[in-house]
């Protein structure tokens, strides 16, 4: 990981890298300088209801120690945010960690993170629910496979069903009513997601 960093650092190139459990010594790191009551300098925070969610975003960072800044070339901030509230019905608690090199608000930071967070889900899901990593196509198999399954689960959640889980059960093998859902009414803007 630390040739990445190097390339980014040539490049003049920003980044904002979750730091995630595999990586133990430095998500430890991280957690142990922005622990407790020590003095956070940049906090910012958002809350979000709809879509069956009631969160609020919590995002704390701080200046890099010059361990981290010498390990992780480039490397300017350590984050951390903090999701609490109730989606689909149960409790949520989850936090993030992250390094980046991005000098900007901390508003600015919690909207990136968020942004980057949802991406983050929507692989979970890919992994998770398709398995898309332990397929082993040849050629232009993994491309091909991944621009069928993109509009299918696009198609599934247009459809309404309120988890990936009971939308791929559901027409699993059924291809008549993945068509159906492909037929019917354009979407509203607020099916599409341009309206929350």
């Amino acid at each position: 990981m630390g040739d990445v960093f190097r390339q980014l650092a040539e490049q003049v190139a920003d980044f904002l890298l979750t730091v995630n459990f595999t990586q133990k010594r430095l998500y430890r790191q991280i957690a142990a300088q922005l622990l407790g009551k020590r003095h956070i300098p940049f906090v910012a925070t958002d809350h979000e209801i709809g879509h069956r969610r009631d969160i609020r975003w919590t995002l704390r960072e701080k200046e890099a120690s010059e361990h981290i800044k010498a390990k992780w070339q480039g490397t300017s901030w350590i984050a951390e945010v903090i999701a609490t509230g109730i989606r689909d019905s149960k409790p949520l608690k989850a936090t993030h960690r992250f390094l980046t090199s991005l000098r900007t608000t901390p508003e600015a930071l919690l909207r990136l993170e968020r942004e980057h967070w949802s991406i983050e889900s929507w692989r979970w899901i890919r992994d998770t629910q398709r398995h898309e990593d332990d397929h082993r196509y040849r050629g232009n198999g993994s491309g091909v496979m991944a621009a069928l399954g993109t509009p299918g689960l696009n198609l599934l959640r247009l459809a309404g069903f309120d988890s990936i889980r009971d939308r791929l059960q559901a027409v699993m093998h059924d291809i008549t009513a993945l068509l159906a859902m492909a037929t019917r009414h354009p979407p509203t803007a607020r099916e599409a997601g341009l309206i929350l």
